[in-house]
């Protein structure tokens, strides 16, 4: 069989992020986290664990687990509409952290049949972004990986820029 398509763009790819209800699960619901520039790639770095033993003259070695490692983060357009919502991201992720919940991150790539799904843990504060002349003013939200879920079924975010009649 052919390869038909020639790759995938990342033109309309959303973020969101969603809270534990209960712990260890994927969450239902999903909140928009509006005018994202970019998201960094996760690299899955396999360990080697050394299997030698004293007959061998050359070492040997075989797979151990996979490293992600650690860091995880993904800027965005700071402005006065969007900072409350990221400031709500990481009040709501600190809340469920002290209540043993986890948040959990969805990356939906609009041609693609699920969304990659990152656990992780944002810090307490909306960074200060780098200040340059004639430039974006665009922050970095820094995370430390809980856990790297892979792909899984797409869940429909909210979107905290939209009101209701």
């Amino acid at each position: 069989m052919a390869v038909t398509i020639a790759g995938v763009s990342t033109l309309g790819v959303k973020l969101s992020y969603g809270i534990e209800t209960t712990a260890g699960t994927k969450p239902a619901t999903f909140t928009l986290l509006p005018r994202v520039n970019s998201i960094s790639g996760i690299e899955l770095d396999t360990e080697e664990i050394d299997a030698s033993a004293l007959e061998d003259m050359v070492e040997r070695n075989i797979s151990g687990r996979q490293s992600t490692g650690g860091d995880w983060s993904f800027d965005f357009n700071l402005t006065t509409e969007t900072k409350p919502i990221y400031k709500g991201m990481l009040t709501a992720s600190q809340t469920a952290l002290a209540a043993g919940k986890r948040t959990w991150f969805q990356i939906d790539v609009p041609n693609l049949d699920e969304a990659f799904f990152v656990v992780a843990q944002p810090g307490a504060k909306v960074p200060l972004p780098d200040i340059g002349q004639n430039e974006l003013l665009v922050a970095t939200i820094s995370c430390t990986i809980d856990e790297y879920k892979e792909m899984d079924a797409k869940v429909t975010p909210t979107d905290p820029t939209e009101t209701t009649t």
